[in-house]
């Protein structure tokens, strides 16, 4: 069965998104690097750019590696146990890490909501420290989706891109 072109790019959706903020942090720690160089001035806001963006990348990366079945796992005692039983194992797993993603997401979202009333600012660039929390409860939401959907997909059938 042939796959619509959306439902490849949503498929590669944090793809996408790592490859910006990749792109955005890799721009904005050479122009500091150059700038520092030439005229001895260093960016303030650097350092909090690249520590979020590192954030965001950490935790989209784990959507792609859950999505790829590529995620770390312990095998010691599953490996040891008939298909049936390690295909058990492995939804145990997947349901409990569903629960702490979605637990995640949910506590993310509280915390945007303090910095919001608190009015908490960043130290660089002075804008409000939610801006930098907006992305982790859509990539907890994110990871927990592609975990469900690479316990479901075969092994077989595992996409590689």
């Amino acid at each position: 069965m042939t796959r619509s072109p959306l439902f490849k790019h949503l498929d590669r959706l944090e793809e996408y998104i790592c490859s910006a903020i990749f792109l955005v942090m890799t721009l904005v720690g050479f122009a500091n690097v150059l700038v520092r160089y030439l005229t001895n001035f260093s960016f303030a806001a650097t350092q909090e750019i690249l520590l979020n963006g590192f954030l965001l990348l950490t935790v989209f990366g784990a959507a792609i590696a859950a999505r790829r079945s590529q995620h770390l796992a312990v095998t010691l005692f599953s490996d040891l146990l008939p298909t049936p039983a390690r295909r058990a194992m492995e939804w145990v797993a997947t349901v409990l890490g569903v629960i702490l993603l979605v637990l995640s997401a949910y506590y993310c979202m509280e915390m945007i909501g303090n910095q919001r009333t608190s009015g908490i600012t960043s130290p660089g660039l002075q804008v409000p420290s939610w801006y930098y929390s907006l992305g982790l409860p859509l990539g907890f939401v994110m990871i927990a989706l592609r975990l469900v959907q690479g316990t479901l997909t075969p092994r077989n059938e595992v996409p590689d891109v």
